[in-house]
This record gives structure tokens, sequence and C-alpha cells, in this order.
């Protein structure tokens, strides 16, 4: 194999490179970031302002306003796109590592969300969801050569926040709320927050009880039929590319474009590159 076909081992012993260096930093950086997006989920609570002064905790520490908890997201992101563009790595590596990072911000927001019912309350759904715009204008700023799909990788999330903040949740049927209000969630999950949520500013109720027992049949049903009966998202660790992806979206490089390091001259092994260059 190694004398007959070098070419295809290397092809392999590269890719498989690649897609390590690509998993080691896409999980760098959700550690980086899970602490930060513990902060994001709720609301943090803040004392009214007196005498022109910001508020204080018990223990005499200024509180944080609500927006910079987002704030800190987008600092992130910011230098982490600089990090990347710094280093002049491909868009095409980019835009898989943001979308990755948008995935992965789903997935934790929302299964903190469905978690914890301190969570589902209307005015966290506001919180939440004015940090979402934060990150809409984010993607928007860093254009679709370098997000991708980002805004499409936050659906769960957004359409959870979606019906936490909605008005008048009691005349909505089941069908309005599969459809219309949070399409890409299962009933499963659509039970689960409709059933947690409270409204903590104005007092007003969640869904019908018609609709809820109509979703208690429906589970009760994918319970016999063995369906999964977790309402939690699971994070995806595959690759998200393929040796073909990458020959496709990377353009070819023509060696005699490219200036030698002087320090090559030293070198006898490598005289062949720079006659050519010439």
């Amino acid at each position: 194999m190694e004398a007959r076909y070098p070419a295809i081992l290397f092809k392999q012993q590269l890719t498989a490179c690649v897609e390590k260096i690509f998993g080691l930093i896409r999980d760098n950086l959700k550690k980086e970031i899970s602490p930060l997006l513990g902060l994001c989920i709720q609301a943090p609570k803040i004392q009214r302002i007196h005498g022109g002064k910001s508020s204080r905790s018990p223990g005499g520490v200024s509180q944080q306003s609500p927006s910079s908890q987002w704030d800190s997201i987008i600092k992130f992101l910011d230098s982490l796109m600089s990090r990347l563009r710094g280093n002049h790595v491909p868009s095409f590596f980019i835009r898989k590592l943001t979308t990755q990072v948008f995935s992965f911000i789903n997935i934790q927001l929302f299964n903190s969300l469905l978690l914890r019912r301190e969570c589902c309350t209307f005015s966290n759904g506001e919180y939440v969801k004015s940090g979402l715009a934060e990150l809409e204008k984010w993607i928007a700023n860093a254009k679709e050569e370098f997000a991708g799909t980002s805004w499409h990788e936050l659906n769960y999330i957004r359409q959870a926040v979606g019906f936490l903040v909605i008005h008048q949740k009691r005349k909505k049927s089941l069908e309005e709320i599969r459809q219309d209000l949070c399409p890409a969630l299962t009933v499963r999950q659509i039970y689960r927050i409709s059933t947690m949520y409270w409204d903590d500013k104005y007092g007003t109720q969640s869904v019908s009880n018609e609709v809820v027992a109509e979703m208690r049949e429906i589970l009760n049903k994918d319970s016999q039929n063995l369906t999964s009966n977790s309402f939690l998202l699971d994070d995806d660790l595959s690759i998200p590319f393929s040796t073909e992806d990458i020959y496709m979206a990377i353009p070819a490089i023509d060696p005699s474009d490219i200036e030698l390091p002087s320090f090559l001259a030293d070198f006898p092994s490598v005289q062949f590159l720079i006659h050519r260059s010439k």
C-alpha cells in the first residue's frame, strides 16, 4: 500500500491530521465558552439604582448589568474571529468552526432552559431574547463567508424563547404552536416548556388544559412505541466536513506563485524547489 499508492496514503494521513486538529480546537472553544453561557441563561438579579449610584450586593460587590453577560460572549466571538483570520485560516474552516460554536451555544442554552424552572419565565425569556439579538448582529457583521449558517444553528433556543415571550398562550392550539411557534421542537420539548413556564411579570397563564391533555396523549403513545423519552439535545461530535469538501472549498495553489523563505537556500535537499521557483 505504502509503495504502490503513496499519494493516497498521504491524503489519508493529512485528512486524519486536519480532523484531529479541528476537533481539538473545537473542544477547547467549548471549554472556553461554557462558563460564559452559564451566566447567560438566567437574568441576573439587580437591585434598583438609588441616588444615581449602581446597586451593590449584600457583600458590597457591584452588580453587573444584564447586558454585560452577553457582552462577554460577543467579546469571545470577536477574539475567536480575530485569531482565526489573523493566522490566515481559510474561510472554509472558519465557517465550520463558527457554526459548530453556535450549535454548542444553542444546545447549552436550550438544555439549561428545559432543566431549570426558574429560567422558564416571561422576564427571563426577554433577557435571553435580547442576548440572541446581539448574536444576530454579530453574525450579520461577520457575513456568511465566515459565519455560515450560524443563525440557523440557534433555531431551538430561538423558538423556545419565542414561546416564553409570546402573549395569550392559552388561546394557542397545539397545531399553531407546532407549526408556527416551535416547528423545530418535539411535542415532548414543547410539553416540558409549557408546563414549567410561569409569568413573573404579568401573571398570565401558560397553554390551556386542553392543549396539555392533547400533548400528554401524544407522549403516552410515543412511550408505547419506544420513542426516546429525552427532551434534551445531544452534542454532535462528528467532523462537519469531508476530504472532498476541503478539496472543493479551498482553491488550488500554484507553487510557482509562492516565494520561498531565504533560509531554505542553506539546505541541499530543497534545492530543487529553489530552482523551480526561478
